[in-house]
């Protein structure tokens, strides 16, 4: 029963995290306070009242659409809640409680607010992944376990490597590539390396470089896009990223015996 409480307490606090991950989407990007003002609806600017604010249950009752002028909720919101909460619950249920799990919800957050601003302007925001970086040197010596060594510190030096690793992997390809990739894919990584060693870098690059050909296809298949088609590669190095959290330690197991 106590279990079942705390994954229920974790849930809703993911859920409620969620909501503040709606506005930073919407703000950050447009180079807004995520602070000030209060919440309010985008298309009349009408404040939000904390009844017409809770995650999910307001959506049901307005029925997806703002109070004052009826336009449509975008679907996204009560999503982004969704996929938060699910997440903080599924890290509670992989890494038990501990100042490493709280990280980590941070950083599966932060991988969705990236998510969802590389998709809509193809950016992602220096707010997000420089502080991550740093987050991750700092704490890597303390507090982090390996995702492929869960038993064992992250170390400073490893968080320091891994940086290091996802900076210059990522620089390289930018490089060689001519603009094919953009920094904020490369700090991103840095920031990756820094709270997962070198090791997720490199895992989560083929994960993300996999998944990202795979949609590829599918856009020249079903959508008819050409080869040069623009495709955001942030969306698909979170899920690598979180892939390679959960299971970095299974997919490293499974390639070592089956080789």
């Amino acid at each position: 029963m106590g279990d079942l409480v705390l994954y229920i307490i974790v849930f809703f606090f993911g859920f409620i995290v969620g909501s503040f991950l709606n506005v930073c989407i919407y703000r950050i990007p447009r180079g807004e306070s995520i602070v000030i003002p209060p919440s309010h609806c985008p298309s009349c600017n009408t404040p939000i009242k904390i009844w017409d604010n809770i995650p999910i249950i307001s959506y049901v009752l307005l029925l997806g659409r703002c109070r004052s002028c009826r336009n449509k909720i975008p679907l996204r919101y009560p999503l982004v809640e969704s996929v938060n909460a699910l997440l903080y619950a599924a890290l509670l249920w992989r890494f038990g409680i501990g100042w490493h799990t709280l990280f980590y919800f941070a950083l599966v957050s932060a991988l969705i607010v990236i998510t969802f601003i590389d998709l809509d302007f193809q950016i992602i925001p220096d707010s997000i992944t420089l502080p991550g970086v740093l987050v991750g040197l700092i704490t890597g010596s303390l507090i982090l376990p390996d995702p492929f060594l869960r038993w064992s510190l992250l170390g400073y030096k490893a968080s320091f490597i891994g940086a290091l690793t996802g900076f210059t992997l990522f620089y390289a390809v930018a490089v060689l590539s001519r603009g094919g990739m953009g920094g904020g894919d490369i700090k991103m990584m840095a920031m990756v390396g820094a709270l997962m060693g070198w090791k997720s870098v490199l895992l989560t690059t083929f994960l993300g470089s996999l998944l990202g050909s795979i949609w590829g296809v599918f856009l020249m298949i079903v959508k008819g896009k050409g080869r040069k088609t623009k495709v955001p590669f942030g969306p698909f190095l979170a899920a690598g990223t979180i892939i390679t959290l959960f299971f970095g330690q299974e997919i490293l197991y499974w390639y070592l015996r089956y080789r």
